[in-house]
């Protein structure tokens, strides 16, 4: 009979230690792109680590949260739990790191983010991540970090802030895009309305800040290319396509945002 020991042995490490979605990824690596390309320092740097081990604590929290519930300790059980804490312990090293090093007014802008983390958190510990709230709550958190680390790059609030709402503007109208099309290759009726005024009620938003001068203006042809890939793929000219197709090609519309975003404060256009 094997042991206790040797059954943990047998125990894959990656399964615990990495989440498997890739959506998720798309919009934590988004806001920590954009900070650092637009306002590269160290003090961001640290605040990017934070940001990926925060990221990564959900993972082996939700294995050990689901076996606390039970009232049970498989062998996955203490591995998941020194996960859990070796990347909070990161975590927090990097943001009072970042504090430290740039002062910690530099983390303003995830106070208000942490409500909304805490909320996914909470719904994606009892596996319904997938639901409304925690796939609008996971963004309006994560982007907060583009913000954290234009601050510690020097920038004042309000541009910094800026990073914040046009991550949210591309962020958001996508989830429900990405939630409207499934339906649609399944067979459901879904009006395109909805997804469409998103698109443009994000749209709007970005050209006010660009008018504030907190926002250059190559934001606005990201902004159009996702409501023109939105208004074909909603409608009877779309193609056929798989769940997986149509999420890596939203990580490569999020890509193309942060990039635009980022040469247009580059060259100031």
């Amino acid at each position: 009979m094997a042991t206790k020991t040797n059954l943990s042995h047998k125990i894959k490490l990656k399964p615990l230690a990495l989440p498997v979605e890739h959506g998720g990824w798309g919009f934590l690596l988004e806001p920590v792109a954009l900070g650092l390309l637009a306002a590269p320092s160290w003090p961001g740097v640290l605040i990017a680590v934070a940001a990926v081990a925060g990221f990564l604590t959900r993972h082996p929290f939700k294995i050990a949260f689901s076996d606390w519930r039970r009232g049970k300790r498989y062998p996955r059980t203490p591995l998941a739990e020194r996960f859990m804490v070796l990347y909070a312990a990161i975590a927090l090293l990097g943001v009072v790191a970042a504090g430290m090093s740039a002062g910690f007014y530099v983390l303003r802008p995830l106070v208000p983010a942490l409500p909304f983390a805490l909320i996914y958190l909470a719904y994606d510990a009892q596996k319904q991540g997938r639901e409304w709230i925690p796939q609008l709550a996971g963004p309006l958190a994560l982007s907060a970090v583009a913000s954290a680390i234009a601050l510690a790059g020097g920038w004042p609030l309000g541009k910094a802030l800026a990073l914040w709402a046009v991550l949210l503007a591309r962020a958001l109208p996508s989830i429900v895009y990405v939630r409207t099309r499934l339906r649609l290759e399944r067979g459901e009726k879904s009006p395109a309305l909805a997804t469409l005024l998103a698109h443009l009620a994000g749209l709007a938003a970005a050209v006010v800040l660009i008018r504030l001068e907190l926002l250059p203006w190559l934001a606005v042809p990201a902004l159009m290319a996702l409501l023109l890939r939105a208004a074909i793929g909603l409608s009877p000219l779309r193609r056929p396509a798989p769940a997986k197709k149509i999420g890596i090609l939203e990580l490569v519309y999020g890509a193309l945002t942060v990039l635009l975003v980022a040469l247009g404060y580059w060259i100031d256009l």
